[in-house]
C-alpha cells in the first residue's frame, strides 16, 4: 500500500469535520481514509480559530526567492571576506616601518 500526502482545502477540511458531526467520527474517517487523530486536531482548529485554523500552518517559499537568498548570503560572505582581508592590510601596513627615501638616494 503506497502512501500517498494528499492536501484539502480549508473548504474541504471543513465539510469533512462539519460531515463527521453529523455522521459520526469512525464513519467520516473511514470514508475518507483519515486518522481520527487528524480529524480531532481539523475540529480543535476550526473551534478555536475558526477558518484560519484550517489553512496550512507552513509558508511555501518561491524556488526563486529561495535561489536568490541564498546567492545574497554568498555574496555577503564575500564582501565580509574582502572587507577583513584590506582591514589586515591596513594594519600591517601600519606596523611596517617606512624606510627613508634618503637613505637609498645616497
Amino acid at each position: 500500500m503506497s502512501k500517498v500526502r494528499r492536501q484539502f482545502t480549508p473548504e474541504e477540511r471543513l465539510s469533512i469535520v462539519q460531515e463527521s458531526q453529523r455522521e459520526g467520527v469512525m464513519e467520516t474517517t473511514r470514508k475518507y481514509n483519515l486518522a481520527p487523530s487528524l480529524l480531532h486536531k481539523w475540529k480543535q482548529r476550526y473551534l478555536n480559530k475558526g477558518m484560519d485554523g484550517l489553512k496550512p500552518a507552513y509558508h511555501r517559499i518561491d524556488p526563486d526567492v529561495r535561489a536568490l537568498e541564498q546567492e545574497n548570503e554568498r555574496l555577503k560572505k564575500i564582501v565580509a571576506k574582502q572587507a577583513l582581508q584590506i582591514e589586515v592590510q591596513g594594519e600591517l601596513l601600519k606596523k611596517t616601518p617606512i624606510v627613508s627615501l634618503k637613505k637609498y638616494r645616497s
